[in-house]
């Protein structure tokens, strides 16, 4: 739980913002809608892919920064589904989770992108300090890991720690071939996400989420 607070924690600095303190007093219920009505599938994989203690939400704002929650979204170069993973990364992750038999069913789409998210955070575990690795994780899958290496080896060419995420933001205009500030704005969108959600991982009434999603 401690980890799982660090996370949330630094997220919050990402954007500036206070996070409430634990045991505060939850915002009013509000009715499930169509924003919640993944939160059953966000929790559970969740919990499947790295336990109980992990802050389930982190991954219900990441689809609202994917797809505003869309199941049938699609992008121009082919991401589908509300967690927007390729075709050949849905193929990739199931290819050891055979439950996971079509990427256009809301549920499993969710299930293979937390999936594949396990896979980043594992790879990021000796790549970055411990309250950024979150943060390399939605990068690079944004972007990809190997830009984001490409990302650590300017930093360290400029003696920056290229383990600290405030690093590869100052770095990032100068990494050749990288939209550096699509990703950068992705980590934001899913950080000020988090942000739009109740202890309970509602979206709190009245509040609209960066790709414009409100109730």
């Amino acid at each position: 739980m401690r980890a799982a607070r660090r996370v949330v924690v630094a997220l919050a600095v990402l954007v500036g913002t206070a996070v409430p303190p634990l045991g505060a007093r939850p915002l009013a219920a509000q009715p499930r809608v169509a924003a919640d009505r993944y939160d059953d599938t966000f929790r559970k994989a969740s919990k499947r892919s790295f336990g109980p203690g992990f802050d389930w939400r982190l991954f219900k704002a990441q689809g609202m920064a994917e797809s505003n929650l869309d199941p049938a979204a699609r992008s121009r170069v082919g991401a589908r589904g509300l967690m927007q993973l390729m075709p050949s990364t849905y193929r990739e992750v199931a290819s050891d989770n055979v439950d996971l038999t079509m990427i256009d069913s809301p549920e499993l789409n969710i299930e293979a992108g937390i999936a594949y998210d396990r896979v980043l955070w594992q790879r990021w575990a000796r790549d970055s300090v411990g309250d950024d690795r979150h943060l390399f994780m939605f990068a690079s899958y944004n972007a990809g890991r190997g830009t984001l290496l490409s990302a650590q080896r300017r930093a360290r060419a400029q003696r920056l720690d290229p383990r600290r995420w405030r690093n590869i933001e100052t770095i990032a205009a100068g990494v050749p071939r990288w939209r550096h500030g699509e990703t950068l704005e992705y980590v934001r969108r899913i950080a000020a996400n988090l942000e739009r959600l109740d202890d309970r991982g509602r979206v709190v009434a009245g509040t609209a989420t960066a790709r414009g999603l409100r109730r």
